[in-house]
């Protein structure tokens, strides 16, 4: 599908911690999307891409966005009314669910879980969630991954876990917790250096299953 140009309004924004916001956008008529796919903001003269966390059947698209102290579009974004317009080209990325017989495990740390928050609300289910956060507080879209997993897992690496039994220590830790020897089809999304080490560790334990990235900035 190519991508095409599009300049709609900011329907509602939200904080979702005290640095992620949720926008939600107007959606384009006859505009379609595979879950996990982006789109790619403008802003002056800079972009940037923000995975959607929309299901593909919603009426608006909403888009998960963390927010730097000195970032110049997420700051934008964060402050920007509801109303004004929004100029960005998609969907774009390669980085969709393909249904097999193995289990898929979802690895995802801070806003990388967006393309896994999509997937959910396209009716995937029964996967393993790895979802890595600083604390519990932190854990984005918590409630929708854990609904349709048949197993998530929580991993906290520095805040105290919570009575749910939440992993203390990161993702890739957790990761080599899983049942060695079995074949998955893993989901990888977050920050580079985290998305090598999980690689390592599958190259390692897994032999054999698939590996899809997606690396977030």
């Amino acid at each position: 599908m190519t991508p095409v140009h599009f300049s709609v309004k900011l329907v509602a924004r939200q904080w979702l911690t005290e640095n992620c916001i949720e926008l939600c956008l107007q959606r384009p008529a006859g505009f379609a999307f595979s879950p996990g796919q982006y789109l790619r903001l403008y802003h002056e003269s800079q972009e940037r891409d923000y995975s959607l966390v929309s299901g593909p059947d919603d009426p608006e698209l909403r888009l998960v966005v963390r927010v730097f102290q000195r970032g110049h579009v997420s700051t934008f974004l964060s402050t920007v009314a509801a109303g004004m317009q929004l100029s960005f080209c998609g969907p774009m990325g390669y980085f969709i669910f393909h249904a097999s017989d193995r289990t898929p495990v979802f690895v995802a740390t801070g806003t990388g879980v967006a393309p896994f928050v999509a997937m959910s609300r396209a009716g995937i289910n029964g996967y393993v969630c790895l979802q890595g956060a600083k604390g519990a507080r932190d854990l984005l879209y918590r409630n929708i991954l854990e609904m349709n997993a048949a197993r998530y897992i929580p991993c906290l690496s520095k805040g105290t876990p919570a009575a749910d039994q939440a992993f203390s220590g990161r993702v890739t830790a957790r990761l080599k917790e899983l049942d060695a020897g079995r074949t998955y089809d893993f989901y990888l999304c977050g920050r580079q250096e985290m998305i090598h080490d999980a690689i390592r560790v599958i190259d390692d334990r897994f032999p054999g299953s698939h590996i899809h990235s997606e690396v977030f900035y």
